[in-house]
C-alpha cells in the first residue's frame, strides 16, 4: 500500500479531527493497493465516525480500512496444516 503523498497532507492537517474532517480535505486522494487504488473517503467511511488526535491514528485506521485488493493474496496463509496426502516440510522451532 502507499499513501502517494496522502501522508504529507494528514502531517499539515490540524489535529484533533473527525472523520468527515478528513474526508473533507483529503477524500479525493487516493491510495495505491497491491490490486488497483482506492479513494480516502472509502476506505474512512467503512470505520464509521472516529477522532483522530495525530497524523499515526489516520494511518492505522487506512491500513485497517482498505479493501481487498489492499491485502495482496486472499485467504493465503502459510501457516495452514498440510492438506491430506501432501507433504510440507519439516516444522523448525527456533
Amino acid at each position: 500500500m502507499r499513501l502517494n503523498g496522502i501522508d504529507e497532507r494528514l502531517e499539515r492537517h490540524q489535529y484533533p479531527a473527525t472523520t468527515q474532517d478528513i474526508i473533507t480535505a483529503h477524500g479525493n486522494a487516493h491510495v495505491e493497493l497491491a490490486d488497483g487504488s482506492e479513494r480516502l473517503e472509502d476506505v474512512l467511511s467503512r470505520l464509521g465516525e472516529e477522532t483522530f488526535e495525530r497524523p499515526e491514528d489516520v494511518y492505522d485506521a487506512i491500513r485497517t480500512g482498505v479493501c481487498h485488493r489492499g491485502v495482496g493474496r486472499r485467504f493465503y496463509s502459510d501457516r495452514d496444516p498440510d492438506a491430506i496426502g501432501e507433504t510440507g516440510p519439516t516444522q523448525i522451532s527456533f
